[in-house]
């Protein structure tokens, strides 16, 4: 039961080349540097990533992005990664963007066991009819695109069919874990992380403050050790390494 592993580096060493690895994290909050930068040290590529987002500035995904270890991204938002808007439109990675409260059910739904389900959003649009640009070819046309999917009727709306997410690998940042890999999230870090550990067939989770078993109220806890594999406690430095992507609070000093 004791799920606590010395290294980040040995918990993604079987992590292979293609492996899909579903990644916690919303922007640059609750998201699992540490064991990213072990995917990165380790040399694989070729990864199908799942996640919200990947990475901005030079933290999170955007480690692995750069690199060219990433082949697909299955995510909500590009945002204003600017090689993650590059390699996409000339035709380097392949990007299946679906709507953010889907890829969170899909995610869920897979960790669940449950094969697909239906939702209204994206009826009427390319996420249902199909038509979405998967890869571009380089110069500006479609080399691949989403097929349609199946739609159907229920009380006078009408829903598409999605189908759950399950990855080889997971990835996760939790503020408190205990060596059964129980977790508890902090704030807006408890965004994707449930969902992306749900979703893995072996999920990591690092942990900035470990403690022992019996020591988290099972009340507390977001995420029940039965969906994790491996804990890695993280260092004081490391736990206090955050960065933010946008500063919107200005200087005392400068507001006299």
């Amino acid at each position: 039961m004791d799920k606590v592993v010395a290294s980040a580096a040995l918990a993604v060493a079987d992590v292979p080349d293609g492996a899909s690895i579903a990644v916690g994290g919303f922007g640059l909050s609750g998201v699992p540097n540490v064991l990213i930068g072990a995917v990165y040290e380790r040399g694989t590529t070729g990864l199908g990533v799942v996640s919200n987002n990947c990475g901005a500035m030079d933290t999170g995904l955007a480690v692995l992005l750069a690199a060219g270890r990433i082949a697909r991204v299955t995510g909500s938002y590009i945002g204003a990664n600017k090689e993650f808007a590059r390699q996409y439109l000339g035709g380097e990675l392949e990007v299946e963007l679906i709507p953010q409260g889907t890829l969170a059910e899909r995610l869920r739904a897979g960790g669940a066991g449950i094969p697909a389900f239906y939702t209204p959003a994206g009826v009427g649009t390319q996420v249902a009819e199909g038509g979405l640009p998967w890869r571009y070819d380089g110069s500006g046309g479609v080399a691949l695109a989403s097929p349609p999917k199946e739609v159907r009727t229920f009380d006078g709306t009408d829903y598409v069919l999605e189908h759950g997410i399950r990855t080889d690998f997971a990835l996760v940042r939790a503020a408190k874990g205990d060596r059964h890999g129980n977790l508890v999230f902090n704030k807006s870090a408890r965004n994707f992380n449930p969902l992306a550990a749900m979703a893995g067939r072996i999920t990591i989770a690092e942990v900035e403050e470990l403690v022992e078993p019996g020591a988290i109220d099972p009340d507390q806890v977001h995420l029940p050790g039965i969906f994790v594999q491996r804990v890695v406690a993280l260092t004081p430095e490391q736990a206090a390494d955050k960065k933010i992507e946008q500063i919107t609070v200005s200087d005392r000093k400068e507001q006299g």
